[in-house]
């Protein structure tokens, strides 16, 4: 009982208006409006938790996706030529702690054509030995595509939704326009090579499927008259450490190589996304403050409720200052009840919408994410500390803040007149 007794009285005053019954119609009324500021709260944040792991879960999704064709760093000559020493900038880039894998290239423009038909390609010369240490494209592609690309065969693995705009199965052939020409005497005329078609990959990023060609490095070399590869391409132990490796790498190699991480590659895309996580943070932020900010109406009739016993309280020697911990009291118990069953509730969610999604498609029989129009057909999430520190923080911010202003008035009741018609 000694633990009781040494409670602030303003806690257990605060605590009990906070859980008053419904004895009378008004304090029923006053019971409901508060139970409906917590939901109001519970539910905002649940709805900025689950909102916020989905849009984490489709940009891991989407970054896994491009960076199974796009690499996590490429280096390249500075001056655009062919790499002059391979298996010594090769074993410079794998002594660093966080190179996984390397693996040469060349990358270039060209047309591709088939009858009447054009279209531009950015063509890929790759080793197809080492290709699966920088690439998880290999692993997705038909069955040993890739490792049969020959050097002097001249052929292409095509992306899926190029082959199929151009109309282009396993076998056909197809000429292959470079820009860099060759001298005749009618003039400058494109270099042109007929080649075959090995098959198809999907990467699950149209923009790659629609524009890329792969061929082995040498016969890209050949194509474009390049020496040797013009860059190597690496795979991290980290991905999010790219940007401090390529950093290392490039005080490592000195000027005569450029450095590049993924980040810079897609930087628009990033960018975009970020900007639509904010704001759609800031949106549903909103719908927490609306919720938090009812509880001033809740405690503004509390007060006026309440008024006979503040008066008794100030006769009794309570101080303005302890009338208003008192509401404060009650808002903030209020804003931390809504905060954690909203965090409860939007983490439930959150770790389980694989599970969730699928039982409402199957309730509904609807199909959220049809297999044909989206790349992902199933509903990702990923909760982050990062995302969902700051939602509760806000919370509890916002329900603490609209608690200051009606304590201040519970504060400022005079006794005399609160008792006059007691």
């Amino acid at each position: 009982m000694s633990f009781f007794k040494n409670i602030p009285y303003e806690l257990v005053l605060g605590w009990r208006y906070t859980r008053a019954g419904r004895a009378t119609r008004r304090n029923g009324f006053i019971s409901f409006i508060s139970g409906v500021s917590m939901m109001g709260i519970g539910l905002g944040v649940a709805a900025l938790i689950i909102v916020l792991s989905v849009m984490n879960g489709f940009q891991k999704e989407v970054r896994d996706r491009m960076l199974g064709v796009v690499s996590h760093i490429e280096v390249y000559a500075a001056d655009g030529a062919a790499v002059a020493d391979l298996p010594a900038l090769l074993a410079r880039l794998k002594a660093n702690p966080q190179v996984l894998g390397a693996a040469p290239f060349i990358t270039a423009q060209a047309l591709l054509a088939r009858g009447e038909d054009m279209k531009g390609v950015l063509v890929r010369g790759i080793d197809p030995a080492l290709e699966p240490e920088v690439s998880d494209l290999s692993n997705d592609t038909q069955v040993g595509v890739l490792q049969r690309l020959k050097p002097g065969e001249f052929n292409l693995v095509l992306g899926r939704d190029l082959s199929y705009n151009l109309g282009l199965q396993s076998g056909d052939p197809v000429t292959l326009v470079s820009p860099s020409g060759q001298v005749t005497p009618a003039g400058v005329v494109p270099r042109m090579k007929q080649m075959g078609v090995l098959g198809t990959f999907s990467s699950g990023h149209y923009e790659y499927d629609s524009a890329l060609a792969l061929i082995h490095v040498e016969d890209a070399a050949r194509m474009f008259r390049l020496e040797g590869p013009s860059g190597v391409r690496l795979k991290l132990r980290d991905l999010h450490q790219a940007r401090d490796v390529a950093r290392e790498l490039q005080l490592d190699l000195g000027p005569g190589f450029f450095v590049r991480d993924w980040t810079q590659q897609n930087k628009t895309w990033f960018a975009a996304v970020q900007v639509e996580k904010r704001m759609m943070f800031i949106i549903l932020t909103l719908i927490v403050a609306v919720a938090a900010f009812n509880l001033v109406s809740t405690l503004v009739m509390t007060v006026t409720d309440k008024r006979a016993d503040i008066a008794i309280l100030r006769t009794l020697g309570a101080s303005p200052r302890s009338i208003m911990g008192i509401f404060v009291v009650q808002g903030a118990t209020v804003g931390v009840i809504g905060t954690m069953s909203g965090l409860a509730l939007g983490l439930l969610v959150a770790f389980n919408i694989d599970v969730i999604v699928p039982a409402l498609e199957t309730l509904f029989n609807a199909s959220f994410l049809p297999r044909d129009i989206y790349l992902i057909s199933r509903m990702p999430s990923e909760p982050l500390a990062s995302d969902i520190l700051p939602v509760a923080i806000i919370s509890l911010v916002l329900a603490f803040v609209a608690t200051l202003y009606p304590s201040w008035r519970a504060s400022q009741v005079n006794p005399a007149e609160a008792l006059r018609y007691e």
